[in-house]
């Protein structure tokens, strides 16, 4: 900021100009913030604890895993390997839908078992499905 004297008048004039900038910019700042967080609350916890239930359960994934065993494509859902589409299906119809899945793609198999695999999980029901590439 300076002061300005004009003539002979002797009471110094300061200039707003930068500080009207720097604080319509600040009030331009906090309006756009203070909207982002407002979508955060209408979000729902996926996780549910009820009384009695165990929690850990809540929190495992369910994982399909599309693999090669010697050279055959095999759909594993925890420790049961699934050779076919509809023995894959049959078994994703016990699982909770509302927790989502998970299908976890190892290097090797064609991209026509890994499509297979997630369109068996929409089929059965699940909304959300979630591609994972394998290590």
């Amino acid at each position: 900021m300076r002061f300005k004297r004009q003539g002979g008048d002797r009471k110094p004039e300061l200039n707003l100009a930068s500080m009207i900038d720097a604080t319509f910019l600040l009030l331009a700042f906090f309006i756009f913030t203070s909207g982002a967080g407002s979508n955060e609350s209408k979000l729902s916890p996926n996780l549910r604890v009820q009384q009695g239930t165990d929690a850990k359960d809540d929190l495992e994934p369910q994982v399909v895993e599309v693999l090669k065993v010697d050279g055959q494509t095999v759909y594993r859902l925890g420790s049961a390997d699934h050779a076919t589409r509809e023995s894959l299906a049959s078994a994703l119809k016990e699982l909770p839908l509302d927790r989502g899945l998970f299908v976890r793609v190892y290097a090797g198999v064609d991209v026509g078992a890994a499509a297979a695999a997630i369109q068996v999980a929409r089929d059965t029901g699940f909304e959300a499905v979630t591609y994972v590439p394998g290590k």
